[in-house]
């Protein structure tokens, strides 16, 4: 069972916004067992809008569209797909117009005619209610091929996914399972995993496949098994799953984007109940906002100071001006003394502070764009790593937050 997603909108093509909504369809369709042939954005013109829609039926047996359903002029995706279907009736519903009534009540805002059309529908289509908007969603059958069409707003498009798209598309159809397994490692690089893993993959049945998702310091191996029988795939994929972790096992920090590695720090730290805090120079707050994202990481995280500045490392972490003179900002003693610093301030048991250039420019430092400091401190231990992390600027950033953490869960454990 194969579908399409289709976006419909300027505003995508010309990266005005960023199309999440594609991402969402498509994760959701997996979890029933609908695989994502291809995913299209276009643009509001008509016969461009008829050629996906032809393509699209030819190719696949659902067909997902988002966006172009709005009162205004420029909407033109409801009389589009009217034209497909060579559906020249329209039916009004009014139970569409009395939800729209009652939502624009709620916000005190008057109800105007040219809301009207957000009720009428071409005849073919089924209505679908949208609780959270005034476009309704449409569904329609034709040739074999469902054709859904969504409001593009995503929390509209959410709800009729999760409440009305989803169970109609399992109950029209015979589905199969599709079942994914995601090892996630950290301090490995992709080639270097894939030559370690190279027999184990060529040994892999054709029902299960492997696929490489590298990121800034970490690779997640997301193993994928699709098939008729669930508690087949499940074991098979248990299996493999185990075979791996034989194979890299020091690398290897959890399975699935739960077990992100935030989280296991996060995991460590409340099992051992102690707390951290952090330092950040090049970072900007950045490993902060990661330790955060992490519900219930106030019982362990305890803040953190954002120290960009040589006047707030001294003022706020008690840097040494000596220090900062003798060796630079972007030194290990300038590390070390802002994770002492922050960890004293905030009476915490461990921190861990980082200092680096990021780029483009090196400042007043000797040190060229890439190199970081991260430096960790405990009550019984003190580290400082140096590393050259390149170019560019996001790069260093992103690359510096996930070492900091993978130094952070090494010294926890």
């Amino acid at each position: 069972m194969q579908a399409e997603i289709i976006t419909i909108g300027d505003e995508i093509l010309i990266g005005q916004i960023v199309d999440t909504n594609s991402q969402f369809i498509g994760q959701q369709l997996n979890k029933i067992g609908v695989s994502v042939y291809q995913v299209t954005s276009i643009q509001d013109e008509e016969q461009h809008i008829l050629n996906a829609f032809k393509e699209a039926q030819e190719r696949v047996d659902i067909v997902i569209i988002t966006g172009g359903l709005g009162p205004t002029k420029d909407d033109i995706t409801k009389k589009t797909i009217a034209k497909f279907f060579n559906d020249v009736e329209v039916i009004e519903y009014p139970e569409v117009v009395d939800h729209i009534k009652g939502l624009f009540k709620k916000i005190n805002h008057p109800f105007k005619e040219i809301q009207r059309t957000q009720a009428q529908l071409p005849s073919k289509a089924t209505y679908l209610q949208n609780d959270f908007g005034t476009a309704p969603g449409m569904w329609f059958y034709e040739n074999e091929t469902v054709f859904v069409s969504l409001p593009g707003v995503p929390y509209e498009m959410k709800g009729l996914i999760t409440s009305q798209v989803l169970p109609r598309i399992q109950k029209q159809f015979k589905l199969p399972f599709i079942i994914h397994k995601t090892i996630m490692t950290y301090g490995a690089g992709e080639s270097m995993i894939a030559e370690r893993i190279e027999d184990f993959e060529n040994n892999l049945p054709s029902y299960i496949k492997l696929a490489y998702l590298p990121s800034f310091g970490k690779v997640r191996l997301r193993l994928s098994a699709k098939g008729e029988n669930k508690e087949i795939l499940e074991k098979a994929l248990d299996e493999r799953v185990d075979a791996v972790y034989k194979i890299i096992p020091e690398i290897i920090t959890g399975l699935d984007d739960d077990s992100s590695l935030e989280k296991r720090v996060g995991e460590l730290l409340k099992k051992s109940n102690t707390t951290i805090s952090t330092a950040e120079s090049l970072t900007g707050g950045q490993i902060a906002a990661t330790l955060v994202s992490v519900a219930g990481s106030s019982a362990y995280y305890k803040g953190s100071i954002v120290a960009y500045s040589a006047e707030t490392k001294m003022n706020q972490l008690n840097v040494s001006p000596e220090t900062i003179k003798k060796h630079t900002v972007v030194s290990k003693e300038v590390a070390l003394e802002m994770a002492r610093g922050v960890k004293e301030k905030l009476q915490t048991d461990y921190a861990i502070a980082v200092t680096g250039n990021a780029g483009p420019t090196t400042d007043d430092t000797d040190k060229s764009v890439g190199v970081v400091f991260i430096a960790f401190v405990s009550d019984t231990k003190e580290v400082v790593q140096e590393f050259n992390f390149g170019q560019p600027r996001e790069k260093v950033i992103n690359r510096t937050v996930s070492k900091s953490l993978e130094i952070l869960q090494k010294e926890i454990l």
